[in-house]
């Protein structure tokens, strides 16, 4: 009998579950292949299941929304799998969710630039939305996650569970490639092309997927550096408001995230341009051709992916909770910069990122500028080691403990 798949246990279950019980109609969105589909059936079970992607299923919800949604009447709750398929459907929602002792419904789809009008139109405050990524470093190792409040205070939990830092980075974290150990070129050279022909295709109708192909390696090879649309356009041979329309896209679908710069009032001039960065290091190794962790481990953007996934998951943390990621960065004109500062209202708390394992005193000189200048009582320094602990001021934590 062949072994079953590990099952990761999701940081989001018991929000997700919160939230269908407060609310008729839960959206849970999210890049392709970040687990939807799993992390609903496991959470609820009893509700019935449909997914739109299959042709009978999407064919009579089309021809027939209340028949399609009528079968699910006396029915605990239903989930309806990739409902972007069938956008028809959510003029006749709104009925159902506003009828007494309706079926609460879990909606998932892949197409947030899509669908984020539609829901705003037919269903508002009638839905949460809840937005899912790929696995963190914490569901990967199975586990407590971190709160991403503490990040500047020492915990128990905070202990390295021992990932390889390389085969991390490179294999990324969609969750198929680790439950079914895959070769992670071969799988995401598929995801790439799917996500072409099925997403990007579909929402800008691009006519030169080559050109594409190319915005996608020259964004990978960007990664971790401010968002330059001009020179990003002239490389590709596109457009600058071409190549906005593009980025927009891929930070709607999850596959960049933008930090916008904070814009604290510290009488220095800031600089404008967001950073962008890959939201998952594997499919970004995949973009640049690297073909091994060793190999990577020689590579130029080796840094630049570290950071990428240091922001990744701390972001991943707060999303995962259900929580708008307040994350940011802070760069003057002169060059002082914080890699990511965490807006929590009432205080902010700075992080800066070393790859190297050891953590030198001149590594804290921009936590100390910040602190300074922000009234911050410390920062957090995340590294390429398994050690966190408290030095000075500041926390240095390791890199498998911030989410």
């Amino acid at each position: 009998m062949a072994q079953s798949a590990p099952l990761f246990r999701r940081t989001m279950e018991p929000h997700l579950k919160r939230l269908v019980r407060q609310y008729p109609v839960v959206f849970l969105t999210g890049p392709r292949q970040s687990g939807k589909t799993t992390l609903s059936r496991v959470s609820f079970p009893r509700f019935a299941y449909s997914s739109l992607e299959d042709i009978d299923e999407r064919e009579f919800a089309r021809a027939d929304p209340r028949g399609f949604l009528a079968r699910f009447d006396g029915k605990r709750g239903v989930v309806l799998d990739e409902v972007q398929r069938v956008p028809e459907l959510f003029s006749y929602l709104q009925g159902v969710a506003d009828r007494p002792g309706s079926p609460r419904m879990v909606l998932t789809g892949s197409q947030q630039f899509q669908l984020s009008r539609r829901i705003g139109q037919t269903l508002a405050g009638r839905a949460a939305v809840l937005s899912l990524f790929p696995l963190s470093v914490s569901e990967l190792s199975g586990r407590r996650p971190v709160d991403p409040t503490r990040l500047d205070r020492v915990a128990p939990s905070a202990a390295a569970p021992g990932l390889d830092l390389s085969r991390t980075l490179f294999s990324g974290m969609y969750p198929r490639i680790h439950a079914h150990r895959l070769a992670p070129r071969e799988w995401l050279s598929g995801y790439v092309q799917t996500y072409v022909e099925r997403d990007v295709r579909d929402v800008l109708n691009i006519g030169d997927l080559g050109a594409f192909d190319r915005f996608l390696m020259l964004m990978a090879g960007r990664t971790g550096q401010l968002l330059n649309l001009s020179s990003l356009g002239s490389d590709c041979g596109i457009s600058q408001p071409t190549a906005r329309r593009w980025v927009s896209v891929l930070e709607a679908s999850g596959v960049v995230l933008l930090l916008r710069p904070h814009h604290a009032n510290f009488r220095k001039r800031l600089v404008k341009s967001p950073k962008a960065y890959f939201l998952d290091t594997g499919l970004a190794c995949f973009l640049l051709g690297l073909r091994s962790p060793r190999e990577l481990e020689a590579h130029p953007l080796q840094g630049p992916l570290f950071e990428t996934l240091v922001v990744s998951e701390v972001y991943k943390a707060f999303a995962h909770r259900g929580e708008r990621p307040p994350l940011f960065f802070w760069r003057d004109q002169t060059g002082h910069e914080v890699d990511v500062v965490v807006d929590l209202g009432r205080r902010t708390v700075p992080v800066e990122v070393k790859l190297s394992r050891t953590v030198r005193a001149d590594a804290f000189r921009g936590l100390d500028l910040y602190a300074s200048l922000a009234g911050a009582r410390g920062g957090v320094l995340v590294h390429g080691g398994e050690t966190t602990y408290r030095q000075g001021a500041h926390v240095v934590r390791s890199w498998q403990a911030c989410s």
